[in-house]
């Protein structure tokens, strides 16, 4: 054992995700080379600066006699901005605290109806820009509602419908303050149904169940509120604390009805409020990258107010709020808590569900983001970087049992390239197939995207985004790059499954062809013993591959039929019930009450 690396007894060390041996090192005054060294001794081969996995850190530190923690991104961004006097949970005195508007998420089944219950809502019609009817974007809108003769607003939240956006249906949930769960009258509870819901229970938010399509014949209502009990949630009208609201937004009926549920859910069961001064904290909700307006984000303001001009970091991206534009895409000068904003002027595309925070100085945005980056890189590279241990490292060098499929994801917005990658990871693939996904990033597809995807033999997927320009399509034709367009993620997952697939070296499986009894065997002194069979099931084919058993032992195996003869003539193949001459390759040991077994090697096909 090495006796250059220090050892504790028991003292606890605070490591960030992805954190190197470096790292390590100067937390325990000790020689990066030593630990180096340590990890070789324990079957590993990692390097000084190497972004290590969870494993890798806690293993070297039970070795060494350490309590090694990992500190989450939640509290490592905590103790970032701490270094700037900046406390996200801090209370505020309550004489500063104002009444918000509710903010509601809609969720539900994919088809039943929820962006046509926001445009009934919005009288807007988003319907028609999203690719086959599909929501595959996060959106946010705020609208005037007239409640006890004054004006009310609530902010909406459209979350997309289809299970592969579970990532981001669940971060919709995360912001909301009211839940609206679609059900439509004529299908009735269905899994993602129940998946919503279940998103709901966990962000321990209330639940207005909006019953839609109660206009269609085949709608019954009732039905959706026996079902949805088993679930948890009791309507008012048989005993319990849920809204139902029976609507049909094509037709517009209920809309008023399921507003005023709302607003009377977050009267009833909310305090909602916040401060509205001082620098403006929230969430982003979508973003994504203009061509002629840069980096775009819909963020949703928490706390505070954020006017045109501050300085904002969300996420790894930052810069000073050039302009800000409601759902209308009017400019709007400061916006408060539960107000939604599309953000002008970061220098960066933030990830869906990234904090942001203003702050006064362009300089404390600007290091917050460069150290969150940096952090995120290193995380990154310990998660996709596999463990080189010593075992395994002439496997990996040859790389011949493991086939990989490397791809670079470009999309029109954030959530949906970071909903896309949380999808094809849970595609069920075999383990001998590594899904490698190289880069992300938001908008069109670059030079650099096919050089890099050239460069590491990648397939880049683009998600309603296209190549910028023909000289890109050229350029990627020319170094062999293959780019792959999708509008609808159905799609995008079930090709890549398949290539997946593809990749995979064939598997065969045996299938009998028949069995024949050796009645009679004749000697030839040219071509060797012949079998006079019968076939006693099945058929025999001529090539096809055979056993020979005798006693019910196998006594020779891989062995072939090399010539079939059905009386003088020549055959192709024998079935069952006739009789045959055949002669065996290689083989001429045949005696009467011999059984020849004949099979053949089928791929099977993948599922």
């Amino acid at each position: 054992m090495s006796s250059g690396a220090p050892r504790g007894q028991g003292q606890t060390i605070r490591l960030s995700r992805g954190a190197s041996l470096s790292d390590f090192a100067d937390k325990i005054n000790a020689n990066p080379g030593s630990l180096v060294q340590e990890m070789f001794n324990l079957g590993e081969m990692v390097t000084a600066t190497q972004s290590c996995s969870d494993e890798t850190l806690l293993l070297l530190g039970e070795h060494l006699g350490f309590d090694v923690q990992i500190v989450s991104p939640e509290d490592e961004d905590r103790e970032l901005l701490a270094q700037f006097n900046i406390d996200l949970d801090a209370e505020v005195d309550s004489d500063r605290l104002v009444s918000r508007p509710p903010v509601v998420t809609v969720m539900g089944h994919v088809d039943h109806g929820k962006t046509k219950l926001l445009d009934a809502i919005r009288k807007a019609n988003v319907v028609a820009g999203e690719a086959g009817g599909i929501t595959q974007h996060i959106g946010a809108y705020q609208v005037q509602v007239e409640h006890d003769g004054s004006e009310r607003a609530i902010t909406f939240i459209d979350t997309p419908g289809h299970e592969a956006f579970t990532a981001m249906r669940a971060r919709g949930a995360q912001v909301t303050d009211i839940v609206i769960l679609v059900v439509a009258a004529d299908d009735g509870v269905m899994p993602q149904t129940i998946e919503a819901l279940n998103h709901a229970k966990a962000a321990e938010v209330p639940i207005v169940v909006a019953v839609n399509k109660v206009d269609k014949p085949e709608a019954n209502p009732d039905k959706v509120r026996q079902q949805l009990t088993e679930y948890g949630l009791v309507a008012e009208e048989y005993g319990g604390d849920t809204m139902f609201v029976n609507v049909a937004a094509k037709p517009g009926i209920g809309i008023e009805e399921l507003l005023e549920a709302v607003l009377l859910t977050a009267d009833a069961s909310l305090e909602l409020t916040a401060a509205v001064d001082g620098p403006a904290q929230g969430v982003a909700i979508e973003a994504h990258l203009d061509k002629g307006r840069g980096a775009v984000a819909t963020v949703l303001v928490q706390k505070g107010t954020l006017r045109a001009g501050d300085s904002i970091v969300a996420g790894g991206a930052y810069g000073r709020v050039r302009a800000m534009l409601d759902e209308n895409f009017k400019p709007v000068s400061e916006a408060g808590p539960s107000r939604p904003v599309q953000v002008l002027g970061l220098t960066a595309v933030p990830s869906a569900g990234d904090t942001f925070l203003a702050a006064e100085e362009d300089r404390t945005v600007r290091q917050i983001a460069e150290q969150r980056q940096a952090r995120r890189r290193a995380a990154s590279f310990a998660n996709s970087r596999t463990r080189a241990t010593l075992e395994n490292f002439m496997d990996q060098i040859k790389e011949g049992q493991k086939t990989s499929l490397t791809l670079i994801l470009k999309g029109d917005v954030s959530g949906s390239v970071e909903a896309l990658e949380d999808a094809l990871f849970k595609l069920d693939i075999p383990e001998e197939i590594q899904l490698k996904i190289l880069d992300r990033g938001v908008g069109a597809i670059t030079e650099s995207n096919v050089m890099l995807a050239s460069a590491s033999d990648a397939i880049i997927v683009g998600f309603n985004v296209r190549a910028q320009g023909k000289a890109i399509e050229a350029l990627a034709e020319r170094e062999g790059v293959e780019i792959r367009y999708y509008t609808v993620i159905y799609q995008a997952l079930e090709e890549i499954e398949a290539a997946l697939k593809g990749l995979l070296k064939p598997e065969y499986e045996e299938v009998e062809l028949g069995t024949a009894e050796v009645r009679e065997v004749f000697r030839s002194s040219k071509i060797g013993n012949i079998a006079g069979c019968v076939v006693r099931s099945g058929l025999m084919r001529r090539n096809a591959k055979a056993r020979l058993v005798r006693d019910g032992v196998v006594v020779a195996e891989n062995i072939t039929v090399s010539s079939l003869k059905r009386f003088k003539d020549d055959a192709t193949e024998v079935r069952e019930g006739f009789e045959c001459g055949l002669t065996l390759s290689n083989y001429n040991n045949i005696q009467v009450g011999d059984t020849i077994l004949t099979f053949e090697m089928r791929e099977k096909p993948r599922v």
